[in-house]
């Protein structure tokens, strides 16, 4: 899955950063919580350490990256936990256009800098 999205995003233009599983994505991250990053996207289940866990440690550091959650377990709690994160939830499997609008939409409504 990791493959196809990061081919996807890398012919719509994008420049893409993949790494292998939620631990690697917090070391990649650490010092770069206003950049260089325009955008996360990532799975809430990985090896490591879960993406909603993930999350949640940039928001408690005042990290406003845009985060699109993907996950084949949408259930209400994952639901919940995503929006109070302030993360787009996006339900496997999904086509390339889901994706893609999500990441316009996501890119286009940033979150706010300071969280309550």
């Amino acid at each position: 899955m990791r493959a196809l999205v990061v081919e996807a995003l890398r012919k719509d233009g994008y420049d893409v950063c993949a790494v292998a599983d939620g631990a690697s994505l917090i070391d990649r991250l650490a010092g770069s919580l206003s950049g260089p990053f325009d955008l996360i996207i990532t799975d809430i289940r990985m090896p490591a350490c879960d993406g909603l866990s993930v999350v949640a440690s940039l928001r408690a550091k005042q990290c406003a990256i845009p985060v699109i959650l993907m996950t084949a377990f949408g259930d209400a709690a994952a639901r919940e936990s995503a929006q109070r994160l302030d993360a787009v939830l996006l339900d496997k499997p999904f086509e390339l256009d889901d994706l893609r609008t999500a990441v316009l939409n996501v890119r286009a409504h940033p979150i706010k800098e300071e969280r309550s």
